[in-house]
């Protein structure tokens, strides 16, 4: 979900890369869920983010719609974000304690979280969002330590190539002369990166890749 911010009003004016030390670890929250209440539609899934989703609950993606997840358009897309209930708009995954039943498989806009991502020249940076987290005199914590994801770099890659061609899509809806363009893309991308399950026996972005050229070759 693309926003349009001022970034010295949000952060602390610094970007940052896996290596860099950054003042963002709550030290596992001490029961606080904060950030797991009120997202609104706010934390949208990447394929990778329902790959774990499905590989760690052992559930499908339908079954996880039925309950977990929900599709809505985001940017001209049509993709998948965590489901939000109750008077509090809590997480569908947080358990009666307010802790998260699936930390180990958390999406990447929760690993992140109080980062957020600055995307610029076919690229992106972190930063700090100064004013999201509730708890405070965080510590620093180095990067790729904190996004909690094996190969910082190849993720990050991923992470950038999903945004872009995104955005190369949703160029494409607004300057389509058919009604159904839309359509036909939106379905195209949750069939081919969402619901047709990905290999847990190989690599998952090797999968990715694959699919991402064959969308291309496609939908361009």
């Amino acid at each position: 979900m693309e926003r349009q911010i001022n970034l010295n009003e949000v952060s602390d004016g610094k970007l940052y890369g896996l290596d860099d030390m950054v003042r963002a670890d709550c030290a596992g929250c001490a029961g606080c869920s904060a950030c797991c209440r009120g997202m609104g539609r706010s934390v949208v899934l990447d394929p990778l983010d329902v790959h774990r989703l499905t590989s760690g609950t052992g559930m499908s993606v339908e079954t996880l719609l039925h309950g977990y997840l929900e599709l809505n358009v985001v940017d001209g897309i049509i993709l998948p974000n965590l489901r939000m209930a109750g008077g509090e708009e809590a997480c569908m995954f947080l358990n009666e304690e307010g802790r998260c039943k699936i930390h180990a498989y958390r999406p990447g806009i929760c690993r992140i979280f109080p980062l957020g991502r600055l995307y610029e020249d076919g690229s992106f940076r972190y930063f700090l969002q100064i004013h999201e987290c509730a708890r405070g005199n965080r510590s620093k914590i180095k990067v790729k330590k904190w996004i909690d994801t094996p190969d910082g770099k190849t993720y990050d890659r991923y992470i950038s190539d999903w945004h872009y061609f995104l955005k190369d899509l949703q160029r494409q809806i607004e300057n389509s002369t058919e009604e159904s363009a839309a359509k036909t893309v939106c379905m195209y991308v949750l069939k081919q990166f969402y619901l047709t399950p990905f290999d847990g026996n190989r690599d998952f972005y090797t999968q990715f890749y694959d699919r991402l050229e064959s969308a291309a070759g496609i939908l361009f």
